[in-house]
């Protein structure tokens, strides 16, 4: 049977009461923009939503199959499916990325997640509370062109948890804090303003601050794994080990994640200057342009250290974050650089061989 798809490729708001199939996945105008009426019929769109060594789990209108591993798709990519090579299914053009330097000692880029409009940075009123790893994680949200919103979990558990949303409030007026408990009744009304048909949200952290409790609320026939923390450290046990996105009633993705330890950012400089732009902004004042901010005469930045205008500990964190990003990334251009030369070494290589055999006969 061929499906009609005409009514998913209109950009205008749907009149329907319900969403349709492929808008509860997510589907949105952005991405019908990218494909037609014929591309539709036989290579109808799915969307992501586990990647395993098995594989890549889709989901579609009537769809759900494993497709081998082949495509470079990340969890939430829509993927045009070519049903007699599904190897071969068409990549649509990301709406957001989200990505960090892979750990370890490997220089590689590690795709979390596509096509996210809200990353939920998830942190406890404990001994987890780091301003500086919050700052991170809104780098890598602005630099995916994603809203994100700080979430503060176990104020049932902190004496006073106003001092923890004081601190989140610093870091930018463009990141909204919620503070709750996510075993809460209350979660899904706190969190409705993000929560909606079409849209598709994530919650990123260490672990044990409340993911999987979070999203488990959202959805509550979810069959979800939940874990405490240990008391003496607030260190959270790994109960999920996979990303997983989820649909909950209504329509709206929910993007689960394994708790994030280490975040080290790469290519993401301009999500570094957005998480700082008040600095950024104050340093253009500086009397030199190329102001190191650690003496110069005329440097504007110093100045506001001594009229209490900038905190000394932000601008360390912004200096070190940004000279990371800056190592990275040119850690990752100069890989890049090397996997391209060695590219045109094969191919060299296989030409001359082609040529000699050519020359042999």
């Amino acid at each position: 049977m061929i499906r009609d798809y005409s009514q998913f490729l209109s950009s205008a708001e749907s009149t329907k009461p319900a969403p349709s199939p492929l808008e509860q996945l997510g589907w949105q105008s952005f991405f019908a923009r990218q494909t037609d009426l014929d591309e539709m019929a036989s290579a109808p769109p799915v969307r992501i939503t586990e990647v395993n060594r098995n594989g890549l789990r889709a989901l579609g209108d009537g769809v759900d199959l494993v497709i081998p591993p082949g495509p470079e798709a990340t969890v939430g990519d829509w993927l045009m499916l070519n049903r007699e090579l599904p190897t071969h299914s068409r990549i649509l053009e990301r709406k957001s990325l989200i990505r960090r330097r892979a750990p370890g000692k490997d220089r590689k880029i590690q795709l979390i997640a596509a096509n996210i409009d809200t990353m939920f940075v998830v942190t406890s009123c404990n001994a987890d509370f780091n301003i500086a790893r919050l700052e991170r994680f809104i780098a890598m949200a602005f630099d995916a062109e994603v809203s994100p919103v700080i979430i503060l979990t176990k104020i049932d558990k902190c004496d006073d948890p106003h001092p923890y949303i004081t601190e989140a409030e610093t870091l930018s007026d463009h990141v909204p804090v919620v503070a709750l408990n996510a075993k809460a009744d209350d979660v899904r009304e706190k969190l409705g303003a993000w929560v909606k048909p079409g849209q598709t949200i994530a919650f990123l952290g260490t672990s044990g601050v409340g993911k999987s409790t979070l999203t488990k609320a959202l959805g509550d026939d979810l069959d979800i794994e939940t874990q405490g923390i240990r008391e003496d450290d607030a260190r959270g046990r790994h109960t999920t080990t996979r990303r997983q996105l989820y649909f909950i009633e209504g329509g709206c993705g929910v993007l689960d994640t394994p708790g994030m330890r280490e975040l080290q950012l790469t290519d993401a400089a301009a999500g570094v200057s957005d998480v700082f732009a008040d600095l950024e902004d104050l340093a253009t004042q500086c009397r030199f342009r190329n102001c190191a901010h650690e003496g110069e005469p005329g440097c504007a930045v110093q100045a506001g250290i001594q009229t209490g205008e900038v905190d000394p500990a932000r601008l360390d964190r912004w200096r070190k974050l940004a000279a990371e990003e800056a190592h990275n990334s040119a850690s990752l251009a100069q890989r890049r650089a090397k996997d391209k030369s060695f590219g045109k070494m094969v191919k060299s290589a296989k030409t001359a061989k082609a040529a000699k055999k050519r020359n042999r006969k």
